[in-house]
Formats: C-alpha cells, structure tokens, sequence
C-alpha cells in the first residue's frame, strides 16, 4: 500500500497533466498495479514496455517522453534531474481518502482453508521478523537497490514495508476493492472482481 505516495509519471521538464496525456509514456508493465492507477488517472495515453530499471534511461535518452517510475526510482528520480508530472499515490489519495493497493498475494483457494491458513500465518510472521529486525533486512535488501545508499533504502523499505504488509485493515480492503471496481467501471479490467480476504 501506498498512503498517500505510490508510482510516480516523471519527465524531463516540467510539464502539465495535460501535457503529458498526449505524450509517450514508459510503464514497467500492463499487467502491474501502477499502471492501472495510470489509467485510471489519465484515461487512454499511448503507453510503451520498459523495464522498471531502465525507464529513467529512456526518459533521458529521449526514448520516450515521461515514464511511470516504481521502485527506488520513486525516491531518486529528482537526483538524476527529471521532473514529478504527478503521484498516483497521492492522486489516489485525494480522490479516494484510501491508500493505493499496488501488490499482494494470491492464494489458490483449492489448497484448503488449513494450508491457506498455515502459509498466511508464515507470511505473517515472516514480515513480523522483518520489521523486528529492520536493520537487518535493510542491509539485506541493499544488494537489490542497484547502488542506493542505507538511509535511502530504509527510506524505501519503510515506505513498502509497514502495517499494511501485515495486514491490510479495513482501509486497506476498501481500497483493493473499490481500485478494481473503478477499473472494470472504466473497462480497464473485463470481468467484475469477486474478492476474498485471508
């Protein structure tokens, strides 16, 4: 969950809402939660595939216009000299009063309510560890930030890893499910979402 920050769109000079609708965009995906904020911000933009860490290289090397940032790239875009068009976290946030849903896991519910159990209560208490031992799995984690320093890497996990990881609240299963009735309303998605919380 993103509370109030979530996937960046980012260009070379400042440039408007507007603007950037009639602009090429790189996504790190179709099938990812951030692009689904993107469309439903910005409705039906001309959108390419690019991997999530070489979208800031095709932005600057003039590939694309703007690009649609997830990961560290959220926290060191302005390093590198490009500009916020917008938050879609924050975007959702005011839209909504919700946080931005922009992952979870998914359980195959033929396993059965004991496994589905056990591996939940795993999960959990893998994170409980985690965020226990933040340092630890700070510096772990710091072999996949491609070069970032330890503040900022604490300053990306916190952003990722916090309550919600634990568990989503009421809030947060709000937002999942009012996310994917906005984005089969728009058409986005086909089918309705029936969803089950664990």
């Amino acid at each position: 969950m993103g509370d109030g920050y979530g996937p960046l769109i980012i260009s070379r000079k400042p440039t408007s809402l507007d603007e950037v609708r009639k602009l090429k965009i790189a996504v790190p995906g179709t099938m990812t939660t951030a692009f689904l904020a993107l469309k439903l911000c910005l409705g039906d933009v001309e959108t390419t595939v690019v991997p999530f860490d070489k979208i800031m290289d095709a932005v600057d090397n003039g590939d694309v216009e703007a690009g649609l940032l997830i990961h560290e790239g959220q926290l060191t875009y302005a390093a590198r000299g490009f500009h916020k068009v917008i938050d879609l976290g924050e975007w959702w946030k005011n839209e909504t009063d919700l946080p931005l849903p922009l992952g979870g896991n998914a359980i195959r519910k033929s396993l059965g309510p004991d496994l589905i159990a056990t591996v939940s209560r795993l999960l959990r208490a893998s994170i409980e560890y985690g965020l226990a031992n933040r340092e630890v799995a700070v510096r772990h984690s710091m072999k996949y930030g491609r070069g970032m320093e330890e503040s900022l890497t604490d300053e990306f996990v916190g952003m990722y890893v916090n309550d919600y990881t634990i568990d989503y609240g009421d809030s947060g299963r709000e937002a999942v499910r009012l996310l994917l009735d906005r984005a089969h309303s728009s058409g986005i998605i086909p089918d309705p979402v029936q969803l089950e919380f664990v």
